[in-house]
């Protein structure tokens, strides 16, 4: 039930207060505490990657399968919406969108540093390779970044739409459970889904939103020379979320639209600094030989876990594959309706296809040209970076624009990439706010201003005390927990989400008969 008038006016009331209760009961918690917070976080991610390493491995490459699968299906044809219903986002602004909110500050930071870690060690790599060390240094991160997020994300992104915009249900987590529970959807269980959406959001882009406050400090502090350090971050959370809830507040057709294509606009700038001032000619053939390399390998990866202990690779395998796996559900209620949201008038073949390819290869792209940059500066230049990343990670971009460019070049490049990592933290942010309200308002595609303020301010509560208790180490933790009981959601949404296309085909085929209505008359 929502509630006619007061500061709920909108909301799901149930709802809404057992989210704000659990929420701030975390924030109370990670104030009152912080050491204590800190060691509850690290033991309960210990926990879940113990037992649960070979599920979140299993899962996410069951969820590319299935993604697969809906692409080459016979419900390929269906929109997503009405037949007669155009999109509503041109390609430019679909793909700005896209890219944004389901990637965004987490490419940015890791987008060197990550090749260098594996550069470093990885449970491929022989002693003494260096060449193919590289090779397989990007190899890996192409794997985290590439069609597995991806494939998340649109699976929930297209069970949310066909169920919206085709059978007209709420746009909401509990719509795309209507074929297995039917009307329940709008009681206990239906809340209990929309709920686990709401936390994994939350903590999932409190992760970044941590991780873009560090990234900028260490900007400003080769900027400007701002101190690095925890109350800088702070503030920067403060600063960033307050320009962010303005421009939730604006709707998607217009804060977070311009925001978007912003982003893409100045991605584009600093990919051309790298590709005019770095190795162009090895970045051009890396690219090539790297997709190649990456679909080559890519079966292989998805479904290994080392389970002999062969590689002795468990802690890798934990620290990086788990947890990107774990974080990309965890993300994945709210990219997956933010997509969803921007999505409609597509056909559910355009739509996977678009999804899964487009920003796969713009993410393969921008990391040959940023982590390819950093390895080849190792191989065949100065070299530095790999001890400078071992001691902050948050150096790598800084350090690598240095060392390919003059000074006031450099400056100049420093500066857009800082403020692409805010533009990046205005627009997860704010398309997490749309969402987390929509969840809250049972599928309002314009839910209230008020609340979309509050939780905007509240993400960045949530990633200031994940930073307090805990820094990088909690930011990872509170993601990975929330992912495991999304996942079984998300398993669920796989099955109805198949019966419901099958139902749809069936209802269409059954609309051409003769003697019957003809397709789109209503139901009666």
């Amino acid at each position: 039930m929502r509630a006619q008038k007061g500061p709920l006016k909108g909301l799901n009331i149930p709802l809404t207060l057992m989210a704000v209760l659990v929420v701030g009961a975390f924030l109370g918690f990670g104030t009152y505490d912080p050491s204590y917070a800190e060691e509850v976080f690290n033991e309960a991610m210990e926990w879940v990657f113990n037992y649960f390493k070979w599920y979140y491995i299993g899962v996410v490459a069951f969820f590319l399968l299935f993604a697969i699968f809906l692409l080459i299906s016979r419900f390929g044809d269906l929109k997503l919406g009405d037949d007669d219903r155009p999109p509503e986002f041109s390609y430019f602004a679909w793909f700005s969108m896209l890219f944004g909110a389901g990637m965004g500050i987490g490419l940015l930071f890791w987008s060197i540093a990550e090749p260098i870690y594996h550069f470093q060690s990885n449970p491929f790599a022989q002693e003494g390779e260096g060449k193919a060390a590289a090779e397989t240094a990007m190899r890996l991160t192409y794997f985290h970044w590439g069609l597995h997020p991806w494939a998340i994300y649109a699976i929930v992104a297209l069970a949310l739409a066909f169920f919206c915009y085709r059978k007209k249900l709420p746009l909401a987590i509990r719509s795309a459970l209507y074929p297995l529970i039917g009307q329940r959807i709008y009681g206990p269980i239906g809340h209990a889904a929309d709920l686990l959406a709401v936390f994994g959001t939350i903590f999932g882009v409190a992760t970044s939103l941590g991780l873009g406050a560090v990234q900028i400090n260490t900007g400003l502090n080769e900027l400007v020379g701002l101190e690095v350090g925890l109350n800088y971050q702070l503030a920067i959370i403060a600063c960033v979320t307050a320009i962010a809830v303005g421009s939730v507040i604006s709707g998607v057709g217009r804060g977070v639209k311009i925001l978007s294509q912003l982003n893409l606009i100045l991605s584009g700038i600093i990919l051309l600094f790298f590709l005019s001032f770095g190795p162009t000619l090895y970045l051009l053939s890396s690219f090539v030989q790297g997709v190649g390399d990456y679909l080559q390998n890519v079966v292989y990866l998805s479904f290994w876990t080392d389970s002999s202990g062969a590689r002795d690779a468990d802690e890798w395998q934990l620290n990086w594959t788990a947890f990107y796996w774990g974080w990309w559900i965890a993300w994945a209620p709210f990219v997956g309706m933010f997509i969803a949201r921007i999505s409609r008038g597509r056909t559910i073949r355009e739509f996977v296809l678009g999804v899964l390819l487009v920003p796969t290869l713009l993410a393969i792209g921008w990391l040959t040209v940023f982590g390819g940059t950093g390895l080849y500066q190792e191989l065949f230049g100065a070299g530095g970076l790999v001890d400078a990343v071992s001691e902050d990670e948050t150096i790598a971009l800084y350090y690598t624009i240095e060392a390919v460019a003059p000074g006031v070049i450099a400056t100049l490049a420093a500066v857009i990439a800082t403020v692409l990592i805010a533009t990046y933290f205005v627009t997860s942010s704010d398309s997490a706010t749309l969402v987390i309200t929509m969840l809250l308002s049972v599928g309002n595609t314009e839910p209230p201003t008020a609340q979309r303020a509050f939780w905007g301010v509240g993400e960045g509560c949530v990633a200031a005390v994940l930073l307090v208790a805990g820094g990088l180490v909690a930011l990872q933790a509170a993601a990975i927990i929330a992912a495991l009981p999304f996942s079984l959601i998300m398993l669920l949404m796989c099955y109805a989400l198949v019966r419901g296309l099958q139902d749809e085909k069936n209802r269409m085929q059954m609309d051409w008969q003769p003697g019957r209505r003809p397709p789109g008359a209503p139901h009666l």
